[in-house]
């Protein structure tokens, strides 16, 4: 009896055995194959769509003319005609210095000249009739000759006493009072010209060669959503050393606009169009050490391919290299994703 009680406790305990490693290897089984598995996966089917390359720039409004008025000699400031913010014609007297000793020296010097004119007429007279002679009349001539230029000298230091308007343009603030003692150095006021206005940018290595004369851009300006129309004037024909960057400047038509100098400008510049640019949500990029990459679906498993980006946009990225239409991309989860993975979209947006 107890030799049969002993046997059935025995046959007991090895089915138990078995049965627990059966069930042990069907939990392995079932979470090798689970962890095999990744789902609730969103996906993005690649296809051809019009790509617009758009890069944007910071700029700056300068005037297109701007000059600091300054005196060409020393003198003391005798009128002033410096109207703050307002628009002058080219050629208007701005500042005038004191000119009195070289007036002086003018009429002298025209006094002179007319004694001299006479002398000449009178001598020439003579010189018909042989009363002079030649040599008296040629010195009388030569003296005539240089008292006009005498008075020509006069006039030209005259007109550096004073400031006159070099073109049509709005004056700034002035920096003198009547009767201030001012140097060639001395900074009177700035003029600027309003009927035009230059754009200055910088445009990135890469696309340099995009940026040419005639070419159009749209710019904006802090706190104003309206967009300006510009056109490339110039650029520097060579390349930042520093900043690896071309300085571009721009023409933009200011007589019509609310535009200032010296503002922020936003430039937008439109390189080319795409028609058939293969675009990916920028989420789905995995950036590496030397490169990026994607992972596709094919045939329901995760497959990692090396990408070539190309134009960078809020949400899509352009892919140069390494896909092609119609596949199928991850775009979430992709960090929990290993290569072979079989793949269950949730949603797949076309």
């Amino acid at each position: 009896m107890k030799i049969v009680f002993r046997y059935f406790c025995f046959v007991l305990l090895i089915a138990t055995v078995s049965y627990s490693c059966n069930v042990s290897n069907k939990d392995k089984k079932g979470i090798k194959k689970q962890d095999n598995l990744v789902s609730f996966l969103e996906g993005y089917v690649v296809k051809p769509m019009v790509l617009d390359q758009v890069i944007s720039v910071s700029g700056t409004l300068k005037p297109y003319d701007e000059t600091i008025l300054m005196p060409e000699v020393v003198g003391r400031v005798v009128k002033i005609n410096l109207p703050e913010g307002k628009f002058v014609k080219e050629g208007t007297l701005l500042v005038k210095l004191f000119d009195g000793e070289l007036q002086a020296q003018l009429h002298k010097a025209q006094t002179q000249l007319q004694l001299a004119e006479q002398t000449q007429k009178r001598q020439n007279e003579l010189v018909k009739v042989n009363g002079i002679s030649l040599t008296d009349f040629d010195q009388t001539v030569l003296q005539v000759s240089s008292i006009k230029n005498d008075i020509e000298v006069l006039k030209v230091m005259i007109r550096k006493t004073e400031v006159l308007a070099p073109y049509d343009g709005m004056i700034g603030l002035k920096n003198i009072s009547i009767g201030a003692q001012v140097t060639p150095s001395s900074a009177l006021a700035t003029i600027r010209a309003v009927k035009q206005l230059k754009l200055d940018f910088s445009v990135p290595e890469k696309y340099s060669r995009e940026i040419k004369s005639g070419s159009k851009i749209k710019f904006t300006v802090q706190g104003d959503d309206d967009k300006y129309d510009a056109i490339v004037m110039a650029t520097e024909e060579g390349i930042d050393f520093e900043t690896r960057n071309l300085k571009a400047r721009a023409v933009v038509n200011a007589s019509k606009t609310p535009l200032v100098p010296g503002a922020f400008a936003n430039v937008e510049l439109r390189l080319k169009e795409n028609k058939n640019a293969l675009m990916v949500p920028s989420q789905s990029i995995i950036p590496q050490e030397r490169n990026k990459k994607l992972i596709l679906s094919k045939g329901g498993k995760a497959v990692f391919v090396t990408v070539k980006t190309g134009v960078r946009q809020a949400l899509l990225v352009e892919i140069v290299n390494g896909i092609k239409t119609g596949d199928t991309v991850v775009t979430t989860g992709i960090l929990f994703i290993k290569p072979g993975a079989v793949l269950k979209f949730a949603k797949v947006t076309k």
